[in-house]
């Protein structure tokens, strides 16, 4: 008996050993993975943007597989590609810039901000040139801007405008026995038409139609411009999809010319003057950027960036109150921070949670300038949080406004009865089970929640017509849920100026009378290490397994049936999300 006691505990010794080996190895892998690279710039170097750079708005976008240790994809915050295009402008080592992505994974938005900074570049004289194999639109639409277009022989550039197919519910929930109470203020609210219709309102029709079509004019008229292409023509081009064919890529002047990417290489070591058996010197935008802080002794304008849905509660992948009101708090305290630019990048969520963002926002403003800056959207909660400001800036294609409030609450009566479930409740008041997973809302809580819903919508339209100086009737008209572009916005006066997030600095930078002074980010990137062990998390291990899994969008309709604080909420949010795939 002895000997087995001793070999049972050499058993668990071992175990333990092993278990602890195992974790000590993978915090070092993790910790290790999160060093950043730095690389000197070599002489007669080529700032590269290849299909490795991921351009984000917010280092809270900066997500990772939690095992995906040597993934080869580098995030890189848009402003400080910005800064780095800025700074290879007047760096005698970086001689050109070469788009080498069939793939852009960035914003629309960005997109633009980008091939802005590129144009500017240009004006120094170096050379931008890009290069393709089968192109996406948004990667397209970024490399236009080169001086030369190459693309592959075998290639093709998916060249067709802009789409919004919307997906409905309705008769696949009442098939299954699924019950879904929807409440809302807004005909333009199309957050829930899914749920509510079989097919698109003539509503939802005429707005999504208007904002593609400003998106689509405002793209396609950059892309003809760069490459010298008359707008009916590009018109014919785009919807004959004359892109996707080489030669026709080539005949209608999509692509200067046909080539190889080794070709491609020695065109650039030609310009450079470099022999074609020498290496070409090539940086990418993720080690050149430089995204450290500014100086400490320096005043600064602050970068508080609001990006993904609006959340209660705690948490990184997103926007959550308690940590939002903590770096608004930092900020406010922060003696060298003399303006923020608050960057908003977000489709909404939580009526409540927005509230309190507004609220310590409205705060800071008194005590400092508050400048907005809108990414790809800001709409519902997203243009909600953002009435604290002194100055909107929104970028033309902007998601802007959706001025509406909603509830949705899934039941699921009859697919229970059909399986023989059913449940009976015992309840000391009236409305006690108010909220049933079978029965739905009771009587009471449908007319509460209506009558929450409602007072929400008059608290938001509020907030606008004092941020807006406009009357509750002139909110009231282009709210209703409708969702605009930023051009619009801008002309119907939801928005002050149609700019970039450098614009939005340099007004914030004037309005506090800064000359000389540096720009910080907020809240600062988590490394891999920290997002697996911080506490400021709520969301447990197993939800960020199937977040990854299934992706953030399908995560949150999983939400929507699952969570139970998602049913019970008000929501200020919008559906869409435009991107030129």
């Amino acid at each position: 008996m002895k000997s087995f006691f001793k070999l049972v505990l050499a058993n668990l010794t071992a175990i333990f050993i092993v278990i602890a080996g195992f974790f000590a190895f993978f915090i070092v892998l993790v910790a290790l993975s999160s060093i950043s690279e730095t690389s000197d710039v070599k002489s007669n170097s080529v700032l590269t943007l290849d299909l490795k750079t991921k351009i984000i708005d917010s280092p809270s976008e900066d997500q990772e597989d939690l095992f995906s240790i040597n993934n080869e994809e580098k995030a890189v915050l848009l402003f400080d590609v910005l800064q780095a295009i800025n700074k290879a402008k007047t760096d005698d080592k970086i001689k050109g810039i070469s788009i080498e992505a069939d793939n852009m994974n960035a914003g629309i938005t960005q997109l633009d901000d980008i091939r802005n900074a590129l144009i500017d570049f240009k004006k120094s004289g170096k050379f931008v040139y890009a290069y393709g194999n089968t192109v996406s639109q948004g990667a397209y639409y970024l490399g236009s801007v080169a001086d030369k277009y190459y693309l592959n022989p075998a290639g093709g550039i998916e060249l067709k405008g802009l789409s919004a197919e919307v997906t409905f519910f309705k008769s696949f929930a009442e098939k299954y026995g699924i019950g879904i109470q929807v409440i809302r203020h807004g005909k333009f609210k199309a957050a829930v038409e899914p749920f509510l219709k079989d097919e698109i309102s003539p509503e939802n029709k005429e707005q999504l139609s208007t904002l593609l079509n400003d998106i689509w004019l405002n793209t396609s008229k950059k892309i003809a411009t760069s490459r010298k292409i008359s707008e009916s023509e590009f018109k014919t081009i785009t919807d004959s999809l004359y892109g996707y064919l080489p030669n026709l890529s080539l005949q209608y002047k999509l692509a200067d010319q046909l080539i190889q990417k080794s070709e491609y290489d020695n065109i650039i070591k030609k310009k450079l003057k470099i022999d074609a058996d020498k290496k070409l010197n090539k940086i990418s935008f993720a080690k050149y950027a430089d995204s450290k802080d500014s100086e400490g002794g320096k005043n600064k304008v602050a970068i508080l960036y609001a990006s993904g849905s609006i959340n209660g509660g705690k948490g990184y992948d997103g926007i959550y109150s308690d940590n939002f009101r903590k770096e608004i708090k930092k900020l406010s305290e922060d003696d060298k921070v003399k303006a923020v630019v608050f960057r908003i990048n977000s489709p909404g969520g939580s009526a409540n949670a927005s509230d309190e963002i507004l609220f310590e926002m409205q705060q800071l403003k008194r005590k400092k300038p508050v400048v907005v800056s809108f990414g790809d959207y800001a709409a519902s909660g997203g243009y909600y949080i953002a009435m604290g400001a002194d100055k909107i800036f929104s970028e033309p294609n902007t998601l802007t406004g959706s001025i509406g409030v909603f509830g949705v609450i899934p039941y699921f009566k009859d697919l229970a009865a059909k399986n023989g479930i059913r449940s009976d409740a015992v309840t000391t008041n009236a409305n006690s089970n108010m909220i049933s997973a079978i029965n739905g809302l009771s009587p009471g809580a449908l007319t509460i929640m209506t009558r929450s819903v409602e007072s929400t919508y008059q608290r938001f339209v509020h907030f606008v017509t004092v941020n807006r100086k406009k009357s509750f009737e002139e909110i009231d008209a282009v709210g209703g849920g409708r969702i605009w572009s930023g051009v619009r916005a801008k002309q119907i006066g939801l928005v002050d100026e149609l700019g970039s997030l450098q614009d939005a600095i340099n007004y914030a930078a004037k309005s506090a009378n800064l000359k000389d002074y540096g720009v910080s980010t907020y809240p600062a990137k988590m490394s891999k290490f920290e997002q697996i062990f911080s506490s400021e998390t709520d969301e447990d291990f197993s939800s960020r397994v199937i977040k990854n899994k299934i992706g953030k969008e399908n995560f949150k309709i999983f939400q929507q049936f699952t969570d139970p604080n998602a049913k019970a909420s008000v929501m200020m949010e919008t559906p869409f999300s435009i991107k030129l795939n």
